[in-house]
């Protein structure tokens, strides 16, 4: 069969096509990555920034990277079910595991280094869907944006010469950004908890509960914890570091292998004016709070092959009923702990726990089976 030729215009039109085609694809490719946008940024990028500032610490998370695993349940109280028709919700038992961590960049880091402590939950609705959040034992974040996120782990990042930050390249960071260094007073203002059990947790960031009569409201959450809050001397910290310096995680083994922990998940409303686009900024401390349930926190296993290991706590992995707020931390969030979890998937075989060697840790974990 012969083949019928276009006349050369057609030709041309044809391949002009193609290629508006092919160029359109790409800018949607890059604009999605982030590059023509100075208000988004490439995952890629966010998780270079960590590793410049943290280094790389082949197969282990690029943040947070010291962690235990912990499972147990959510036990809803129904109150709840006012504010969003999510299934965790509704009266009963939901089961979770999660990750108790450190926001330091080391996965071998004595516990007690300046830094926040950190909570992960995955809960596995009756239905099917699940909840995912990671949270801090700090109300506000220290950057409101990804772009600052990323200059803020650069100019804080060690000078390779000295192995220290520069200090003029992180003085003028801050002087850009009032509100990191609104963050950096928190926390050295802020007693040093002796345990994760005695921490109340926050989300941060603001989300969105939606009702089953479809009312949507902003909302943050926060774990406040049953077990009295006992501080550590910061002075005494240094010595601890060297003599004990797993001493928050096996404080945590201990605690688990006598009796569960437990947290109350209190819900705060938002009011009209209420930032939810700025996690550095907290809401008024009078703001409508509402208790919704128990979370139970039972057992505790190693990360070398505990429920958590290879799950990323992505904050956009939401049931029906909760939905992200138009804070921009979030899909960064997102998109960074999937790139942080490809990379330290391809770089196998997963590193043992800090914990693995430590023998008051086996100890506990021996006498727990």
């Amino acid at each position: 069969m012969s083949q019928r030729l276009l006349p050369p215009a057609a030709v041309l039109a044809k391949g002009a096509l193609i290629g508006a085609i092919l160029v359109t694809l790409t800018g949607l490719f890059v604009w999605a990555a982030g590059w023509l946008s100075p208000s988004r940024v490439s995952p890629g990028r966010i998780v270079d920034a960590l590793e410049t500032h943290n280094g790389v610490h082949s197969g282990a998370r690029r943040a947070h990277e010291k962690g235990l695993c912990v499972a147990g349940y959510f036990q809803s109280n129904g109150q709840g079910v006012a504010l969003s028709r999510a299934d965790v919700f509704a009266p009963g038992r939901t089961p979770v595991f999660g990750r108790f961590s450190l926001g330091v960049g080391n996965p071998h880091s004595p516990d007690g280094v300046p830094g926040f402590h950190a909570l992960a939950l995955s809960f596995q609705q009756g239905n099917g869907e699940i909840w995912r959040t990671a949270m801090d034992d700090t109300p506000i974040f220290p950057v409101a944006t990804p772009q600052a996120f990323i200059d803020f782990q650069l100019a804080t990042a060690p000078d390779k010469a000295t192995g220290k930050p520069d200090p003029a390249r992180a003085q003028a960071y801050l002087a850009a950004h009032p509100e990191t260094r609104a963050f950096m007073q928190w926390m050295r203002d802020a007693p040093f908890a002796a345990s994760f059990a005695a921490s109340t947790y926050y989300s941060i960031n603001a989300f969105r509960f939606t009702d089953a009569q479809g009312q949507t409201r902003a909302v943050r959450w926060s774990f406040k914890p049953e077990a009295p809050f006992v501080a550590v001397d910061k002075d005494k910290l240094a010595e601890l570091n060297k003599t004990q310096p797993n001493f928050l995680f096996n404080d945590a083994l201990t605690r688990l292998a006598q009796q569960p922990m437990r947290w109350e998940l209190w819900v705060t409303l938002a009011q009209a004016g209420d930032p939810t686009n700025d996690a550095t900024r907290p809401w008024p401390a009078e703001r409508q709070q509402v208790d919704v349930g128990t979370l139970v926190l039972e057992r505790a296993s190693l990360e070398d092959d505990g429920p958590c290991r290879d799950v990323t706590f992505d904050p956009l992995i939401l049931p029906s009923g909760i939905a992200a707020s138009d804070d921009p931390l979030l899909a960064a969030r997102s998109a960074a702990y999937a790139r942080s979890f490809t990379r330290r998937a391809g770089e196998r075989p997963t590193p043992p726990s800090a914990l693995s060697d430590d023998p008051a840790a086996r100890s506990v974990l021996q006498g727990a089976r």
